[in-house]
């Protein structure tokens, strides 16, 4: 049991960093490439459909940590307090530019907030590489390291390839390349290698530390009927937003 719940805590982290990790290399991006406030609204539009389904995938990853690694869980908050909480303020910023950025329609109040999605996009990339250096040291490192800032960095720029490909899928040829589906899924696999790294190096630890097994066994018997709702969201997500539904005419709620 131990086996299989790390393997679905795997799936559900690299997953997060692959379906996410486009949503935020799209936000890293907007002053690169929308240089116009038309550019703009289209790399929005084009993530739009997507952008609450892959949260939930966070939100997942952390039921999971808390159910079944429960030891992790305060680690976790004790080791990286101050950086947990700049990440939270940072999502919390991004979603509010998403959400915020088409209530007005003056150019001020607009690049604030295109501003705001960059900004909390960048805070939550860089913060999620210095997140896994401080996992893979056991939080014995602080995660404001030289090399917690270089793996920060190698995953912000992994998030902005990730991101540009996925503009290349959704939008072909708007912002100068074309992605067919296969490449977006080996760019998503490639963002979440930093992420499977961390959790292939603390597979020891996770099973050892794994809650009692009448525990897991409660876990599943909540989550199988959740999981396969879940999954159907997902699948229903991407057939129905594929490229082919113009991003351009999409009316994006962002």
């Amino acid at each position: 049991m131990e086996v299989i719940w790390f393997a679905v805590f795997t799936v559900l982290l690299a997953g997060y960093f692959a379906l996410e990790g486009f949503d935020l290399g799209v936000g890293l991006l907007l002053p690169v490439l929308g240089r116009t406030r038309g550019n703009r609204d289209r790399m929005v539009a084009a993530m739009a459909p997507y952008v609450l389904a892959n949260e939930v995938w966070l939100v997942a990853v952390a039921g999971t940590m808390f159910g079944v690694y429960p030891l992790l869980e305060g680690e976790v908050l004790f080791g990286l307090y101050p950086l947990v909480v700049a990440m939270l303020l940072c999502w919390a910023l991004r979603d509010a530019g998403l959400w915020f950025r088409r209530r007005l329609d003056g150019s001020a109040w607009r690049g604030f907030w295109d501003a705001a999605i960059a900004f909390g996009s960048l805070g939550l990339s860089v913060g999620w590489g210095m997140a896994l250096y401080a996992a893979a040291t056991g939080f014995e490192a602080s995660p404001v390291h030289p090399l917690g800032l270089m793996l920060g960095m190698v995953v912000t720029l992994l998030f902005a390839f990730h991101g540009w490909t996925f503009l290349g899928w959704r939008t072909p040829g708007v912002f100068g390349v074309t992605r067919p589906g296969r490449v977006l899924l080996v760019s998503g696999l490639v963002a979440a290698l930093p992420a499977l790294g961390v959790l292939g190096g603390a597979m020891p630890y996770l099973l050892e530390h794994s809650a009692p097994a009448a525990t897991l066994n409660v876990l599943s018997v909540m989550v199988l009927p959740v999981a396969p709702i879940m999954l159907g969201a997902q699948i229903w997500v991407w057939r129905t937003f594929r490229p082919g539904k113009d991003a351009f005419r999409l009316p994006s709620f962002f």
